[in-house]
């Protein structure tokens, strides 16, 4: 007696490819816009020198940053800390007014993956060819287009990583030492890391991407609100869907302006249906929203079946875009806007902090107090300073050391110990405040200044 097996259950299934069909409109020229800019910025900053630096270089080894013209050294952290806030703050208020705006334009994996679906495009042809050579046995065809499409691919990632690079390594050195085969262990590493990273996700991951790894799909919807501007399509104007001619009478057969055209379906870029609803998935590219106004246009309908709304305007309920949150959004990112700008225009070239000896607040010298303190000198030019000190604040008030110039290299920090005096006759018991003076030998050089406090003991 024979028993038939039983039958497989399958716990995991390979996601199916998704194939996003070519549109134009309103929206897809604004993303390839925002492609192109941003694209520009990444591969052709690092080749632009300004001062005969690069003009983007972030140099670890000797630990500058050069950016558009400023130099940046590790104890300005706090100014990248001022960064990530604003980035932040700015995340939350867009996100507030219209959604994953970042992730439909302005993020790296919708604009490389746009990239490559162009190459692709360019190798396969569009949509439906794509499908069939996918599908199709193996010949000499699919073999020249699957190579020309490997070749693009692994070609764009390559450039794209000595690209990446390019901005730690100054560029104008990297590629010849890497087409001369000399280039240091590190920087082949990386270049291959990040080509390989860009050929992964933008080439095959994809969707995958933004639907299982980047945490910003999970949390997104804390940021929204019943009057966040969203992708929505239009239940009540659209159902329910059917075929139809163009000039049929969609009252009289009972239907709505969706024609089930599955045109929305097949344009996006993670594979959702926006029909059922906003979903985790949906990056808000809006190229939904362009292939559906098209369909509209055909039909003679109004556009907007499916369009940028809100959830209360959808259920006929009193809307407010501009709300509260929006505008404390707004005020905080303005005010660390404002904070990051002073900060770096009273950024100061050398710094100063003036450092009490904590083991003797004073000691007898003869006829004079003496202070013991410490100097902590921050030079953030590009260039070695020799700076002299002087003290002022108490009459007769003298440095004793350090006797001559100190030396500052570029970008470093000196610490120094300065030892002042002043007559025990002139000034009076307690703390004094004096001022400390760093000048520069060059005339056009820079200064600063700092206040501390000279001790005096009673009966001094």
């Amino acid at each position: 007696m024979s028993t038939s097996a039983p039958d497989e259950l399958k716990l995991y299934v390979k996601a199916p490819k998704v194939y996003p069909r070519e549109v134009s409109g309103r929206f897809s020229r604004l993303r390839v816009l925002a492609a192109w800019v941003l694209l520009g910025l990444f591969y052709v900053l690092p080749w632009i020198n300004l001062g005969g630096t690069q003009i983007v270089l972030f140099d670890l080894p000797a630990r500058e940053f050069h950016v558009f013209g400023l130099t940046f050294w590790p104890q300005d952290f706090f100014m990248l800390a001022l960064l990530l806030a604003i980035a932040a703050i700015s995340l939350f208020f867009f996100t507030a007014l219209a959604g994953r705006l970042w992730c439909g334009y302005a993020c790296p994996q919708t604009v490389w993956t746009e990239v490559f679906l162009w190459m692709e495009r360019f190798a396969e042809g569009p949509r439906n060819k794509r499908m069939k050579l996918d599908k199709a046995p193996w010949t000499a065809e699919k073999v020249r287009k699957k190579a020309l499409k490997q070749f693009l691919f692994i070609t764009f990632s390559l450039w794209t990583g000595i690209t990446f690079v390019g901005f730690f390594t100054p560029i104008r050195e990297l590629v010849p030492s890497l087409l001369a085969f000399n280039a240091g262990g590190w920087e082949v590493f990386w270049t291959f890391f990040y080509g390989f990273a860009t050929y992964g996700n933008a080439g095959y991951l994809r969707e995958q991407v933004c639907k299982y790894m980047c945490p910003y799909a999970r949390f997104q919807s804390a940021m929204f609100d019943d009057d966040s501007l969203v992708i929505s399509y239009d239940r009540e104007r659209g159902e329910p869907r059917g075929k139809r001619r163009k000039d049929a009478d969609k009252d009289a057969l009972g239907l709505g302006d969706c024609i089930e055209c599955q045109g929305c379906v097949q344009v996006c870029p993670t594979g959702i249906d926006i029909r059922d609803g906003l979903q985790i998935e949906c990056i808000a590219c809006a190229a939904c929203i362009d292939v559906c106004d098209e369909v509209m246009d055909k039909m003679g309908y109004p556009r907007g079946l499916i369009r940028y709304t809100t959830e209360n305007a959808l259920a006929h309920k009193p809307t407010r875009v501009l709300r509260p949150r929006l505008f404390i959004y707004l005020g905080v990112l303005l005010a660390l806007i404002a904070l990051f700008g002073l900060v770096l225009t009273g950024r100061e070239a050398i710094h100063l902090d003036v450092l009490r000896d904590r083991n003797a607040l004073y000691r007898l010298a003869g006829p004079e107090i003496e202070n013991p303190f410490s100097l902590k000198i921050t030079n953030r030019t590009e260039q070695m300073q020799r700076l002299t000190v002087t003290a002022s604040g108490l009459e007769g008030l003298r440095v004793v050391t350090p006797t001559g110039a100190i030396e500052v290299p570029a970008g470093e920090v000196v610490d120094r110990p300065m030892t002042l005096s002043v007559p025990a006759d002139r000034v009076g018991p307690g703390m004094q405040t004096i001022e400390i003076r760093l000048d520069a030998e060059d005339e056009d050089g820079p200064d600063t200044t700092a206040e501390t406090r000279f001790f005096v003991p009673s009966g001094g």
